[in-house]
């Protein structure tokens, strides 16, 4: 993968080391994941050692090292929660290593194996993130939603947030003294392949769709949706995988369907059509509804269509959530992630519905050793 062309790496090692399966640490080098400061020197710096299994610091630069892998962690938040672990289990699955959903000594090699660059990287904020248009408030309800021109992000600190596939609350962490709105200014971001996005025709920030003549990077074959383990995998023609994605898929209300389906179309930037006859719950409309394009769109920033009617893959406003809170039926996926997934399909793409929970599928010998970025 290629990093994003910004600025210049900020200082941290030039090569990762190996970590020693039975290393051992002096008590004095205990840290609670509460007591610790998360800084840049801290994440680019960080390894695992016996005590630190929460290190913020440790999480963040996992995080990140998975998300350059196409393992999601889904946000990158510092926090051992159950997506960063799903990402864990997931590469220790495709990389025929045991899992255990932790940072162990084998899984810290094989993850540092074809990285070497640090983790955060210095980013100037341009004029084109500051420009908007901006909606201070964005509404919950969707008859209000349906009057607004798009649904734009709130503020900078939000897009530069998703732009990333940060938390907030790390990039402020990271940049205490930054003023977000200030084109100029120089923030540490997450050394990960930023989401293209522009000011749309909509009043509303949107995504960039890839060149159609744009011949790089993998095809996907076959989409896997586990609704057992809430998360969508992508496979090559070769069978190898190709990204891992966490998930929000279905609810009580209208569960997601079982069984094998194909991607229709793809839709960037998409309207999002409520009609009542599905009769959402806490939604009190009872008349047809179309909200207007942008991140903060109930569906996010695209929509993968699928053969299964009214069914789809898309973005969501709220990062925070996947795999936390349910769906109206569909699959949700962080913004960058289903923008991810969106450049890799085409029409004719197998998407099969798993209800079991299901391993992912080991990467092939030779598919292991070219995994280099």
């Amino acid at each position: 993968m290629k990093l994003p062309p910004i600025a210049v790496l900020l200082a941290a090692l030039s090569a990762t080391p190996a970590v020693a399966g039975h290393h051992k640490v002096a008590a004095h080098h205990k840290m609670s994941s509460t007591a610790s400061t998360i800084t840049v020197s801290s994440v680019n710096q960080a390894a695992p050692r016996d005590t630190n299994a929460e290190d913020p610091s440790l999480i963040v630069r996992a995080e990140v090292l998975l998300d350059r892998d196409h393992f999601s962690p889904g946000e990158i938040d510092g926090k051992n929660g159950e997506n960063f672990r799903k990402a864990v289990q997931a590469f220790q699955q495709a990389n025929d290593l045991d899992v255990t959903g932790k940072i162990d000594p084998d899984t810290w090699n094989a993850l540092t194996s074809n990285f070497s660059e640090p983790v955060l990287t210095s980013y100037t904020i341009s004029d084109e993130d500051v420009a908007g248009p901006f909606d201070k408030r964005v509404p919950r309800n969707l008859d209000e939603m349906a009057k607004l021109q798009g649904l734009s992000y709130k503020e900078p600190l939000e897009e530069l947030a998703e732009k990333f596939h940060m938390s907030e609350d790390l990039l402020r962490k990271l940049n205490p003294r930054a003023h977000f709105d200030r084109a100029g200014e120089n923030i540490a971001v997450a050394g990960v392949k930023p989401m293209q996005l522009r000011q749309g025709h909509d009043r509303t920030v949107e995504a960039i769709p890839p060149k159609k003549h744009n011949t790089e990077g993998e095809r996907v074959a076959t989409i896997v949706v586990d609704k057992a383990t809430s998360d969508v995998r992508a496979y090559n023609e070769g069978g190898n995988l190709v990204a891992f994605y966490p998930a929000t898929i279905g609810s009580q209300e209208k569960p997601a369907p079982t069984g094998t389906f194909k991607v229709r179309r793809v839709a960037w930037n998409p309207d999002y059509h409520y009609n009542p006859k599905f009769a959402w719950k806490g939604v009190k409309a009872d008349h047809e509804l179309t909200i207007k394009p942008g991140p903060n769109n109930p569906v996010g920033l695209v929509w993968i269509d699928l053969t299964a009617p009214s069914y789809g893959i898309h973005g969501t406003p709220e990062p925070k959530n996947i795999g936390k809170t349910q769906s109206h039926g569909c699959i949700r996926l962080t913004n960058w992630d289903a923008l991810d997934l969106a450049g890799m399909v085409r029409s004719g793409t197998l998407v099969k519905f798993e209800s079991e929970d299901t391993p992912v599928v080991p990467r092939s010998a030779s598919a292991r050793a070219t995994r280099t970025h």
